[in-house]
């Protein structure tokens, strides 16, 4: 049900950022069904970054981000499975790691994980999470990704998306910045 919930989700927010004339030629989202061999023929060579966003310990990451990286992809990812060889091996300064380590997942899980922590004390988690209950991605239709909301909040938030979410922002403004660096980032790549 989450998985269905999370997929409507991204194709309401697909429909106002494609529909958004600012930034009609910068920006496009895309849902791609049935990602399969085929597709990702197609989509790994074009990559630019690679998003493995996995919980460190929880679910670890494949041999997929190693195609990407391979065919030049920079990663923004989790301390978490390939992604601690793809470091290894292109060093620290070739990759946006964020997030929690599996030990501090551990000892979070161990002294008691509260997503409200997170909610009650950033202000934009606040205001995202609460965003998803109004209608502005569905207009009409206000609470529609509410059900996204609560599965952090009183769901439990197991994979840390609330906590990891501060460095998860982090990263991607390294990313941006050497993005801009086209050299550099053809270097990095």
């Amino acid at each position: 049900y989450l998985a269905k919930e999370i997929i409507y989700a991204i194709n309401k927010v697909a429909e106002k950022i494609n529909n958004d004339e600012r930034i009609q030629d910068k920006l496009k989202v895309v849902f791609l069904p049935n990602y399969r061999v085929s597709l990702a023929e197609k989509m790994i060579p074009a990559a630019d970054i690679s998003e493995q966003i996995s919980t460190a310990g929880l679910e670890a990451s494949g041999t997929g981000n190693m195609k990407l990286s391979l065919n030049g992809a920079l990663t923004v990812g989790t301390l978490d499975g390939a992604n601690i060889e793809i470091a290894e091996e292109v060093g620290d300064e070739n990759i946006f790691i964020f997030g929690l380590n599996v030990d501090e997942v551990q000892e979070l899980d161990r002294v008691g994980y509260n997503p409200y922590d997170f909610y009650d004390n950033n202000k934009e988690i606040k205001a995202i999470l609460d965003w998803l209950e109004t209608d502005y991605f569905t207009p009409g239709n206000p609470g529609a990704l509410a059900s996204l909301k609560s599965s952090l909040l009183e769901g439990g938030d197991p994979y840390k998306v609330l906590a990891d979410f501060e460095s998860y922002l982090h990263a991607q403004q390294k990313a941006d910045k050497a993005y801009c660096d086209k050299p550099a980032w053809a270097k990095m790549a």
